[in-house]
């Protein structure tokens, strides 16, 4: 895993949506088990935070050792430790599948509707999107042209794009990467 994102960023953004306060209750069918109401509740709150890195992972056409690092020390650190591999790794087939049956476009305009109702959770989105980008040490076109698409779509204007990519890049240089 990269240290700089787990340690730093990760730490500020999980503090974020922390401040914002929980998200709705998942409604759940009777007779569910403690631990299948667990998982709902983990893939409600990290789903959509994961689906936006998977399509950056896969952006380029290939999904690297670093990435997944980076998408799976991701989700730990923003769930405290709670998401376990297997969460993680259903999360990702489940991205994987979605994005193959609807297709690269109406994914990535779900995606955007579904963060598009919380700032911070689609700030965050894009920032995680952005360190998975960084994480083979090259921008590759078809991740900037995410990068940009989550920007547009999510509402956050270059200006402030900007000192999000800064400040993923400014730990980065801290950390000595």
């Amino acid at each position: 895993m990269i240290p700089w994102l787990s340690s730093s960023t990760i730490s500020r953004l999980r503090d974020q949506l922390r401040l914002r306060g929980q998200r709705p209750s998942v409604v759940l069918p009777e007779n569910v088990t403690p631990d299948l109401a667990e998982t709902l509740r983990l893939l409600d709150e990290y789903g959509p935070l994961c689906d936006a890195m998977y399509m950056m992972m896969s952006a380029d056409g290939q999904v690297t050792n670093n990435e997944r690092e980076v998408l799976t020390g991701a989700l730990r650190n923003l769930s405290g430790d709670t998401l376990r591999t297997v969460h993680i790794e259903a999360m990702l087939e489940a991205a994987a599948k979605k994005t193959a049956e609807d297709g690269r476009e109406k994914r990535m305009h779900d995606i955007i509707e579904t963060l598009q109702e919380d700032t911070t959770r689609g700030e965050v989105a894009f920032v995680l999107a952005a360190a998975i980008a960084f994480a083979d040490n090259a921008i590759a076109d078809q991740e900037n042209e995410v990068l940009n698409q989550f920007a547009e779509g999510l509402g956050i204007d270059e200006e402030r794009a900007n000192e999000l990519l800064d400040s993923v890049e400014e730990d980065l240089r801290a950390m000595g990467g």
